[in-house]
């Protein structure tokens, strides 16, 4: 549409003056700029972000900042005060990864280059993000050819190093310039970094050092750029009208007239050269060391055995250096953020960075009160766990998150789902995918249940092999774990009296190699199972009565789209809701799925636009969640998060990265925290959550609260509305004046939210928006909110002070 309309203004300018032409030729030009410069939302009011700031990418400084820049988010640390601020999805900067950051002093911005091209800048006066595309949406350059290496700044103009050449960009003025072809023939050629020295401008690139005069108008033309060497250079730097290199053979060199003279050797793999403030900084991947403007060592840091890393990065500020490290996440190695060390103790260091979980790449979430878990794992989506993940495991508690390292779990890999004792949330349970069930206290791994211990049964004879992925606690402290390649894949642990039992389901698995895993179970109100299988599809086994009933579909002629079924949940309804590699499926009546030899599941059919369509057709459905309010998030791969009403016939929200926070369309789980109403999302880059307001109805009163209280004129109660929390789920809910006049009314069932009510109730939250019956906010007073419990007629009468 948009380039219909530019057509149709171009043959407008064919029947008017020339004056006029040039007018509209000018908006011509700023309408196609537009798509090519975008400003980032900000989503800090509903949202959150939990990234990993320990593996950093690249460090850049000011007189007292350092910016530390990780897989994809970024902090700022005051050398000062050591104050640090973030900045991730949730303030607008983009979710890919990070490749390059430089922060231009002069003009108070910070550029920020990523692996696929996209360039932001960082305005730290505003703290707002432009976001610019041109590198990204350039079609002439292959995607794997736009990363961005390295930004050179000079007289406010970015040199930009890419895996194709150089692009010049105006930081005032927020656009592109020239694109550099630097190569043999005007070819594409990768540039690590740029320098500018005594008039010349230097471009290390993988083949040779070639340089051109920094002010010739015509650097566009490829014959401007004398290649003056052949070897691969890693870096170039400029210091006191000194031109200084690194190669790739671990040595620095210093140009002397048009030769390179070597001045350093190192023994480990170089991968940074910079200068700043008279300094050279050479950092390889165990040392780090700052040279002053003679080229003598002040200082040099290595790796010891206390942080065990890998160096990235590193500058250096006054007497102190910081450097970037990372881990090896496969081998279990974690990095340490920047790591800050004085020129006098240069081996002493101490961490900087934000408080956060160990990696982005989470792999399963669970939520309580406020606390959240990550784990690592993993298996595939065909539950093949090699190759074996050596992985700790993550806990926020209180807002502070406690890491626990793969050295401390007992030598439990690919850890999966997590469950928590509904009773103790400082006891959890974590599934391996090879070695049984963990059982963690207080943040410590005490027991490790297998073959010698439990009811698990190893797949192989000669190692021990328990493929344990599906779990769930039921309402009488039951775990039930899966246990995968056996004929006896259900067990029981019963978390009281630590009983454990086995079921057999043989009459459906004929050997143990029937099925390879299992992607999630729940259990319903009767006390039935429901299993998701890879090849077994939707399993339901009850051993509630005298007889054990155990049946499977998972073809599909019995309306499965595909026999895959990684989620699996029970709603308040009792309705099982599935989700499968190909789509989502339910089952009414789970009576009827055992006694009738005919039952199929159901799709849920929506009106889309008057056409009737299948709900998430064909979507890889890869968690389920049902809130308070029956309503249900669902997380797919490729296509973000979706919020559906109980009966899944109204989208509420589909959450994707264009229109919040989420790092990635591929969202891998969901966990709720019912009691403040807290939605996380863990994706392949990251975890965010999103506060709804919707909380699980208690059982009681008791505990029901109203906040804020008073609120205050600055306060839009219109917007973010008062919260009315602690109720129970079958409740009446009034609000009168002091002088019992009604101001507005509403009931669970009734007045349910997203349908335009004054007061409406989600779950066991109410949310009321400061209006009465006339659609009027109310005036500054004391107002009274009168709960009663229509089931139980229990009653309890709140206060809340208005100032406008």
């Amino acid at each position: 549409m948009f380039f219909v309309y530019i057509f149709v203004v171009i043959n407008v300018i064919l029947d008017i003056s020339n004056i006029e032409r040039m007018k509209i030729k000018t908006l011509l030009i700023l309408l196609f700029l537009i798509p090519a410069l975008n400003y980032a939302q900000d989503f800090t009011r509903d949202w959150q972000g939990y990234f990993s700031y320990l593996d950093i990418k690249d460090i850049s400084q000011s007189a007292n900042l350092v910016f530390g820049a990780a897989d994809n988010a970024i902090f700022i640390y005051n050398t000062q005060t050591n104050e640090m601020d973030k900045l991730s999805t949730i303030n607008g900067l983009s979710g890919e990864p990070i490749s390059a950051i430089k922060y231009a002093e002069n003009q108070g911005v910070l550029l920020i280059g990523f692996d696929n091209g996209l360039v932001q800048v960082y305005s730290e006066s505003t703290n707002k993000f432009t976001t610019v595309v041109d590198i990204l949406n350039k079609p002439s350059i292959p995607p794997i050819d736009k990363k961005i290496n390295h930004f050179r700044v000079y007289n406010g103009f970015a040199y930009i190093s890419t895996d194709y050449g150089i692009s010049l960009y105006d930081i005032q003025n927020l656009e592109f310039g020239d694109t550099y072809f630097i190569g043999n023939g005007g070819a594409q050629l990768k540039v690590n970094q740029t320098a500018i020295n005594d008039g010349f401008i230097y471009a290390a690139t993988t083949s040779g050092m070639r340089r051109a005069d920094v002010s010739s108008p015509n650097l566009v033309n490829f014959q401007e750029w004398q290649l003056i060497n052949a070897f691969n250079w890693v870096g170039v730097e400029s210091l006191n009208n000194k031109l200084y290199a690194l190669r790739n053979v671990n040595k620095l060199y210093e140009l002397v007239n048009t030769t390179f003279v070597e001045r350093v050797s190192y023994n480990t793999t170089s991968v940074q050269i910079q200068s700043e403030e008279n300094r050279l900084q050479i950092t390889t991947l165990k040392s780090f060391y700052v040279y002053d403007e003679n080229l003598s060592l002040l200082s040099q840091s290595d790796v010891v055995s206390d942080f065990n890393t890998e160096f990235t990065s590193g500058i250096s500020i006054g007497d102190y250096a910081y450097i970037g490290t990372k881990g090896d996440f496969d081998t279990g190695r974690i990095g340490f953020g920047v790591l800050k060390a004085s020129f006098n103790a240069p081996l002493e260091y101490k961490e900087v960075h934000p408080d956060s979980p160990i990696s982005n790449n989470a792999f399963a979430i669970a939520a309580a009160d406020k606390n959240l878990w990550i784990t690592y794992g993993d298996y595939s989506v065909s539950f093949n766990p090699f190759p074996l993940r050596t992985r700790g495991f993550s806990h926020l508690k209180q807002d502070e998150w406690v890491n626990i390292p793969f050295d401390s779990v007992l030598g439990a890999v690919n850890l999966n789902k997590i469950n928590v004792n509904p009773l103790n949330y400082n006891q959890v349970f974590i599934n391996s995918f090879v070695h049984g069930l963990l059982e963690v206290n207080n943040d410590i791994p005490e027991v490790l249940y297998s073959v010698n211990n439990s009811s698990f049964q190893s797949s192989s004879a000669s190692v021990i092999d328990i493929r344990n992925s599906a779990s769930v606690i039921d309402k009488d402290g039951v775990l039930w774990c899966t246990n995968a390649k056996t004929t006896s894949p259900l067990k029981s642990f019963n978390m009281s009296t630590g009983a454990w039992g086995s079921y057999n389901f043989s009459a459906i698995l004929p050997t143990a190699n029937s099925e390879f895993g299992y992607g999630d179970m729940d259990v319903d109100d009767n006390g039935v199972k429901w299993i998701g299988g890879y090849k077994s599809g939707i399993i339901g086994f009850d051993n509630t009565g005298g007889e054990n009933l155990l049946k499977n579909i998972s073809t599909e002629d019995l309306n499965m789209p595909i026999a895959q079924v990684y989620s699996v949940a029970v709603d308040n309804s009792n309705t099982v809701w599935i989700g499968t590699g190909k789509g989502l499926r339910v089952i009414y009546s789970g009576s009827d799925f055992f006694s009738n030899p005919n039952f199929k599941v159901s799709s849920i059919i929506v009106l889309d636009n008057g056409t009737a369509s299948e709900l998430l057709y064909q979507q890889f459905i890869t968690s389920i969640e049902v809130d308070g309010s029956n309503n249900k998030w669902i997380s797919t791969l490729g296509t973000g998060v979706y919020y559906l009403s109980a009966d899944g016939q109204k989208t509420i929200y589909h959450f994707t990265m264009d229109n919040s926070p989420l790092p990635s369309n591929n969202i891998v789980d969901i966990a709720l925290d019912e009691v403040n109403g807290i939605v996380y999302m863990a994706t392949d880059k990251g975890v965010v959550s999103f506060k709804s307001d919707t909380s699980k109805a208690q059982e009681s009163l008791e505990n029901a609260f109203v906040y804020p209280n008073p609120v205050r004129p600055t306060f839009n109660i219109n917007q973010e509305k008062v919260k009315i929390k602690g109720l129970t789920k079958n409740v009446n809910i009034k609000i009168t004046d002091i002088e019992g006049n009604l101001v507005t009314e509403a009931e669970s069932r009734t007045n349910t939210k997203f349908r335009g009510y004054n007061l409406e109730v989600d779950g066991g939250t109410a949310l009321w928006n400061g209006k009465n019956l006339a659609g009027k906010t109310v005036a500054s007073g004391v107002y009274l909110i009168l709960l009663s419990d229509l089931d139980s007629f229990e009653t309890k009468v709140l206060k809340i002070m208005v100032v406008r």
